[in-house]
This record gives structure tokens, sequence and C-alpha cells, in this order.
């Protein structure tokens, strides 16, 4: 079973990134099924300690998008942005490994890999 989970890092602060809102799509092109792109899968928010499980137990194998709304995360923090949100592509495949997408945030730049 494929589980996906994140954890964001607020780089300017050192802080993990509390209550930033993360979509979990299908992606265009890639999808599981040409009607399944751009489809929503989850959302949700993190929590106090910057992280968030997501989606289904299971995800079919395929492309996958997590866009991390970060422009209203700043905008709450009265901290001017660059990025108004953050989407990383990913591929699920058919080995049902848990992923792990973490994301390290400041205003003016980002990073992401592979966790586990």
């Amino acid at each position: 079973m494929t589980h996906i989970t994140t954890h964001v890092l607020d780089a300017a602060t050192g802080d993990p990134a509390a209550d930033v809102s993360i979509v979990l799509a299908h992606a265009s092109g890639g999808a599981v099924t040409a009607e399944a792109a751009g489809a929503i899968v989850a959302h949700g928010s993190t929590n106090e300690d910057g992280r968030l499980a997501l989606g289904p137990d299971a995800l079919e194998p395929g492309d996958y998008t997590l866009t991390f709304l970060t422009g209203e995360y700043f905008a709450a923090r009265e901290t001017p942005t660059f990025h108004p949100y953050v989407t990383v592509t990913f591929t699920v495949d058919s080995s049902g490994r848990h992923l792990h997408v973490p994301l390290l945030l400041s205003p003016f730049a980002y990073s992401t890999y592979r966790g586990s």
C-alpha cells in the first residue's frame, strides 16, 4: 500500500510550518486515467509539527502532485513571498512503498526530495 506523508519546515524561522494547506491530485498527462487528470485525491493542512499524512492507504500507480499553498502560509505571517504555491510532481509505482515528500520552505526559495 502506497502511503503519502509530508513534512514542511520553514527555513527562515527554523520552525515546522504549521497550517500549510496541501492538495494531493492526479497529475495531468501521466495520470492513472485521462479522466482522473487533475482530480483531487485528498487535501489537508500540516499540524503544529509541520506534518501531514494524505490520501487513501493505497494509491494506484501513476503520476501525482502535491500542491503546497505557500502564499497563504506566508500571508498569514505578513511575510512577502515569491512563490504563491509549490507543486511537486512525483510517480507512484507498483511497489506499494511508503512515500515521504518533505518541503524546506523560505519566502523566496524551496527544496524537496524523496524522504524515508
